[in-house]
C-alpha cells in the first residue's frame, strides 16, 4: 500500500462507517420486531433513546460517506503521476482490478445514503415516528453493499504499487477498447445527445408541475433518475469533448483537474445532489397519506424537487454554456 495521508484517512472512515452500519443494523432488528410506539414500557423507552442517538450519529457517517466519495476521485487524481502511463483518475483507479468496483459502489452508496438522510428527516418530524421501520429495513438493506465498498476499497488501496504500468484515459475510453466507457463512446454522438435533451425536458416538464399542481410525482422521480444516467453518458460522449475542445478526448476525470478550474466537482456534485433530491421526492411518495405526515410531506416533496430542478439546472447550464462558448464544434451536420 501506498501510504498516503487521504489514503488513510479514506480507509478509517471506511471502517468507521462499515463497524457503524453494522452495528446500526443489529439493532435494527430489535426495532423491527419490537418497536411499539403506544407502549410505555421500559424496553419501548430504551429503544426510543437508542434510536435517537444512532439516528443522529448515522447522519453524520452518512456526511463523511458521501465525503468519501469526492475525496477518494481526488485521491486517485493526484496519485496519478505515480504510475506509468496515467495522466488523470482514470489511469490510477485502473492499477488494480478494485478501483472502479470500489468507485461505483461509492456513488451507489452515496445515492442510498442521501435518501437515507431525506427518510430520517421526515421521520423525525412526525411525532408518532411512523417510517422508524422502514429506514431500519434500509440499513438492513445498505449494510452489506457497505461492506463490500469498504473491502473493495481496502483491496484497491493494499494492492496498488508505484512500479505499476497503467493504461491512460485516451485509451480506456476510447472505441478501440472494450468495456463500458467504450460502449459510450461508441453510441452515435446524435442519439446521446437526444437521450440527455429529452430527460432533460422530461425532468423539467414533470418536475415544474409536481411542484405547482403537486401532480406526476412519480413521473418526475423516475425522470430525474434517468437524468442522472443520462447525463453521465452525455458527459462522457459529447459534452466532455467541448471543456477539452479534442474530438477523441472523452475522460469523465480530467475535467476534475486545475487546468479546467476544477469545474468537474462542481458538475459531479450537481449530479448526485439532482439524483437524490430527485429520488428521494419519489421514495416518500407512498407514504403521503401517513397521518402525521399528512401536513409536512407534500411541502417537503415540494422542497426537493426544486432542489432537484436547480442542481440539474447547474449542470446542464455549465454544459450548455461551454458547448456554446468553446470554439470546439462536432460539425454533426
Amino acid at each position: 500500500m501506498i501510504l498516503h495521508p487521504a489514503i488513510v484517512a479514506l480507509v478509517l472512515v471506511s471502517f468507521l462507517i462499515s463497524g457503524m452500519m453494522l452495528y446500526s443494523a443489529l439493532f435494527g432488528f430489535r426495532v423491527i420486531r419490537r418497536w411499539d410506539i403506544q407502549s410505555g414500557s421500559e424496553e419501548q423507552l430504551a429503544l426510543e433513546r437508542k434510536t435517537y442517538l444512532i439516528s443522529t450519529i448515522l447522519s453524520y457517517v452518512f456526511v463523511f460517506q458521501i465525503g468519501s466519495l469526492f475525496l477518494y476521485v481526488y485521491t486517485a487524481d493526484s496519485l496519478h503521476n505515480l504510475f506509468i502511463g496515467a495522466m488523470c483518475a482514470a489511469g490510477s483507479l485502473y492499477v488494480d482490478p478494485y478501483g472502479y468496483p470500489t468507485f461505483i459502489l461509492k456513488i451507489l452508496n452515496c445515492i442510498l445514503a442521501g435518501l437515507w438522510l431525506i427518510v430520517n428527516y421526515v421521520d423525525n418530524r412526525a411525532y408518532d415516528y411512523p417510517l422508524i421501520r422502514k429506514k431500519y429495513v434500509m440499513l438492513l438493506i445498505m449494510m452489506p453493499l457497505f461492506i463490500t465498498e469498504g473491502i473493495s476499497q481496502w483491496l484497491y488501496f493494499a494492492q496498488m504499487r508505484a512500479d505499476v504500468i497503467t493504461s491512460c484515459c485516451g485509451s480506456l475510453f476510447s472505441s478501440e477498447r472494450s468495456g463500458v466507457g467504450s460502449e459510450i463512446v461508441g453510441l452515435p454522438v446524435k442519439a446521446a445527445m437526444a437521450g440527455f435533451y429529452l430527460s432533460l425536458a422530461l425532468t423539467f416538464t414533470t418536475g415544474f408541475i409536481y411542484w405547482i399542481k403537486g401532480k406526476w410525482g412519480r413521473l418526475f422521480s423516475f425522470a430525474s433518475g434517468l437524468l442522472f444516467l443520462m447525463s453521465g453518458v452525455a458527459l462522457v460522449s459529447f459534452i466532455s469533448l467541448y471543456f477539452y475542445e479534442l474530438p477523441t478526448h472523452h475522460c469523465p476525470f480530467c475535467v476534475l483537474q486545475r487546468e479546467y478550474g476544477y469545474i468537474g466537482y462542481l458538475l459531479y456534485a450537481a449530479l448526485l445532489t439532482g439524483a437524490v433530491s430527485g429520488l428521494g421526492a419519489g421514495i416518500l411518495m407512498p407514504f403521503r397519506k401517513v397521518p402525521s405526515l399528512s401536513g409536512s410531506l407534500p411541502i417537503i416533496q415540494k422542497r426537493l424537487a426544486m432542489i432537484c430542478l436547480i442542481a440539474y439546472a447547474i449542470f446542464a447550464g455549465i454544459s450548455i454554456y461551454r458547448m456554446v462558448s468553446a470554439d470546439f464544434t462536432l460539425g454533426l451536420l
